[in-house]
């Protein structure tokens, strides 16, 4: 069997692939600008519309959790309803209407009565359009994935589908900015009254900068070849026998996944109510302690991405997870020890969210490359989505819950290093040489092609 050369990985390169990159991206950047500032502002959230009458302040953060969790929940629903879509019709005009749906359901959150004026039915209709955010959060990393990979030139594809996760970074960083910013020109009564609702504002201008970049783009040539190829080829496997490798490649890519989803929520997004509520830190202090660790994170995802070209996907990916088992709990342990300097504390949380982009930097090609073009929006999506509903939606409400329940301050620790552990072995069937392949143009495996059960 011949190895293929990485002149030979993407018939993008006849494609806009810069445009592509950036169309691609942006629909990323504002869904993870907005789960930031819901994860930054959870304690507003909170006695805004889930404990009015004063309840405490444990009962409200697990009340808005369930919320942000319930919103992981209906990606998957998302990623199999606009992932079939995307395979079906097209990248680009289901990436449209992910777009114009996420726009929409965040806007309107900046806009949403409390429960100090409609009463119990403020938590409702939080809850809705969480929901449907959730839905067009699942049909966005699929869709955008696939369109920067499919576009990405020869020995690449590491490289552009890290920009998806780097936007992950922007977004949260953004998010963190303007939360910071806010925290430090108004007052506190200001913040809880009307200030935490600025931010979601800001998706509107946002989405329309989005809206104009995805009109311009073109349908990839993956997925314009094999279209073109679906009618004259005969079959090659089954329905039900591609349908059942299509899963298990779902189920391993999930598995691969989980400690990036894992540990990047919790040291990314819940640590700033874990600062607070544990370690009684204040705003401004979690808020900076979170931008360092999303700093970190931003600053090792394209230079992973780009390794992950030249050495792999597998070493790369095995290394990020290992230091994340190993160090998790002497990380938290620091933290908590009144005794550490401020300067080795935000040393500490760079270096965990600089291990997590060491697997969200490779970790899309790795999954655009599990999948063929019939059905890689909907397989990457799905599989991307699963572990972002069990191990991130879940992450602040598993956390939260059990801190309350055991009084033990080291849950958040153990939660990233034993997901990230079982991440190692998931990560370990990986082939070493997967980034020097081409994508997957066929349902079934060819003479330079294997199926995912091999990936």
């Amino acid at each position: 069997m011949n190895t293929p050369s990485p002149t030979s990985s993407s018939p993008a390169s006849s494609g806009p692939p810069r445009q592509a990159l950036v169309a691609g991206a942006v629909g990323n950047f504002i869904e993870w600008y907005e789960f930031g500032v819901y994860g930054y502002f959870a304690t507003i959230i909170a006695a805004n519309f889930f404990t009015p009458g004063g309840g405490s302040e444990a009962e409200g953060l697990i009340a808005a959790y369930a919320s942000f969790a319930l919103a992981f929940f209906f990606r998957p629903v998302g990623a199999a309803l606009f992932g079939r879509l995307g395979d079906r019709i097209g990248r680009r005009p289901t990436l449209i209407t992910v777009l114009l749906m996420m726009t929409a359901a965040t806007t309107l959150i900046g806009v949403l009565p409390t429960y100090a004026t409609v009463g119990a039915l403020a938590p409702w209709l939080l809850t809705l359009l969480r929901i449907l955010q959730g839905l067009s959060a699942g049909g966005e990393f699929g869709g955008a994935v696939a369109v920067m990979t499919e576009f990405a030139p020869p020995g690449r594809r590491g490289l552009y589908g890290a920009w998806q996760s780097f936007t992950v970074a922007l977004g949260l960083l953004a998010g963190a900015g303007v939360a910071a910013l806010l925290a430090t020109l108004l007052t506190e009564a200001a913040l809880h009254d009307w200030g935490w609702r600025l931010p979601f504002l800001l998706t509107l201008p946002m989405g329309a900068v989005a809206l104009w970049l995805r009109l311009k783009l073109d349908e990839t040539p993956s997925f314009v070849k094999a279209s073109t190829a679906t009618s004259a080829r005969p079959a090659e496997v089954t329905p039900r026998a591609a349908a059942g490798e299509t899963a298990k490649a779902i189920l391993l890519g999930a598995g691969r996944l989980m400690g990036w989803s894992a540990a990047g929520y919790t040291f990314l997004v819940v640590m700033p109510s874990y600062l607070q509520s544990v370690l009684n830190a204040s705003f401004q202090q979690a808020l900076v302690a979170t931008v360092l660790a999303n700093a970190g994170f931003a600053a090792s995802i394209l230079p992973a991405g780009r390794l992950s070209d030249r050495v792999g996907r597998r070493a790369v990916m095995l290394t990020g997870a290992v230091v994340i088992a190993v160090l998790s709990l002497p990380l938290l342990n620091l933290l908590q020890d009144p005794g550490s300097s401020s300067v080795l504390r935000g040393v500490a949380v760079f270096l965990a969210g600089a291990a997590v982009g060491m697997l969200a930097g490779p970790g899309p090609a790795m999954l655009s490359e599990m999948f063929p073009t019939s059905v890689r929006y909907t397989g990457l999506g799905l599989a991307y989505a699963l572990s972002n509903a069990v191990f991130s939606g879940c992450a602040g409400l598993i956390i939260t819950e059990l801190v309350e329940r055991t009084g033990d301050a080291d849950v958040p620790g153990y939660y990233a290093a034993v997901t990230c552990a079982v991440s190692v072995l998931a990560l370990w069937t990986l082939r070493g040489d997967d980034h020097l392949r081409p994508l997957r143009g066929s349902a079934a495996p060819t003479k330079t092609e294997e199926s995912p059960k091999c990936v």
